[in-house]
Order: C-alpha cells, then structure tokens, then sequence
C-alpha cells in the first residue's frame, strides 16, 4: 500500500513536532527523528500526536488490566481488524510477558483450538463483542463483572476502541512496518523465516529501542 500521510519532512520540524518525536524516550530522537514509523507520521499533526502519546501511554503502561491480558486484547484486536503493524509489534510484547506461540496462534482461532481461562475469555470474547456488535450484551457484562473490578472493566473497553482505533488510523494513512524490522506476519513468522522472539515495550528497561526488530 502506498503511504497516504509521509513523515514529516525534516526541514519542516518544528519544536513541537519534535516532542512529538521524542515523548516516549527514544535515543535522539528529538535531533534525528523517531525510528518508528507512526510517531514522524503523527508529527504532521503534533497536537494531535501529542494527545495520543499520552492517552496511549496511559492505556500502554498504566492499564489496570494485568500486562497478559492488555496483549491478549491488542493481538485480537490485530488479527480482527488485520494490522500487521499492531501484529508485528505485539506479538514480541506478548511473549516478553510469557505469553506462548502456541497461545498467541490460538487467538486467531478464538473460541476455538485452545482452553482459555475464563479470566482470558472475556477479554477475547470482549473484543469480538464490540468489533461484531458494537456493543456488549448482558450475560457477557456479568461474566465481565466477576473477572474484572471497575477500574478494570473501564479500562478493557477503552482499551479495546484505542487498538482498533489506532489500527484504522495506521491503515487509512498507510503507515507500513518499520523498513528496518523483520516483519512478523500472522502466521507466526518473521520475513526472514525466524521464530519471534521477545521485545520490550517502549521505556520497558534499559535498551528497549535497540531490540526493536
């Protein structure tokens, strides 16, 4: 697909597009631009950005769900809506949180071809709901409400319209996998033809922005 919405041209940054560049801690990236391909995009825009950042922040490394069942929900999200940028990227977090290959395929087949615990269930079942119906009937709602406290449940449907919110966004602009990375595809493998293995989200320890391949 052809990149609809280019990164923002270096001669046109402006401070501001640069905090844009440089919010989640990347190694100089306020001097050389983000490595990533979404933030030099968002720059365009940075009030826009600059929002995101933090709203995503938030939901990324303050959600009150615990960290296997926000990449359970984002890997759903992923394969539903089919972002392979959201796939690439979250298939490397997930197993960094222990999350299995073998359950990580499993996703794709949800609700069959795997035992999911039922805390698992409802967030999977969750995202279908929404993505398919637009909403979240009754007997899900309760078995929403014995798994997750308020905060949890707020946070799981918020979540939810981010992620695939976000996966629109990177699909209508064209915004491609990192030209650096080896690409994870939906069958589990990178474009090279290796297993994935693990990487850290952004500002998760010493050296995240080096691991991302």
């Amino acid at each position: 697909m052809t990149q609809r919405i280019p990164p923002m041209p270096k001669d046109q940054w402006t401070e501001e597009a640069r905090d844009v560049f440089a919010f989640w801690g990347e190694p100089n990236a306020r001097e050389e631009g983000s490595k990533t391909s979404i933030l030099p995009v968002m720059g365009n825009h940075p009030g826009l950005g600059m929002a995101y950042n933090h709203w995503g922040k938030q939901l990324l490394m303050a959600n009150t769900l615990s960290t296997r069942q926000l990449e359970l929900l984002i890997l759903r999200v992923a394969w539903r809506v089919q972002s392979a940028y959201e796939w690439h990227h979250h298939v490397g977090y997930a197993l960094n949180c222990g999350i299995t290959l073998e359950e990580i395929s499993a996703i794709k087949s949800h609700p069959d071809g795997h035992e999911w615990a039922e805390s698992d269930v409802v967030v999977l079942d969750t995202v279908d709901a929404l993505i398919d119906h637009h909403g979240v009937d009754d007997a899900l709602w309760a078995r929403i409400e014995q798994q997750l406290e308020i905060r949890q449940r707020m946070d799981l449907v918020m979540s939810i319209g981010h992620y695939v919110m976000t996966s629109w966004a990177l699909s209508a602009f064209g915004v491609p996998v990192e030209p650096w990375a080896d690409a994870i595809g939906f069958d589990l493998m990178t474009a090279s033809g290796k297993v994935p293995g693990r990487t850290l989200k952004p500002g998760e320890g010493e050296g995240w922005a080096e691991g991302r391949d």
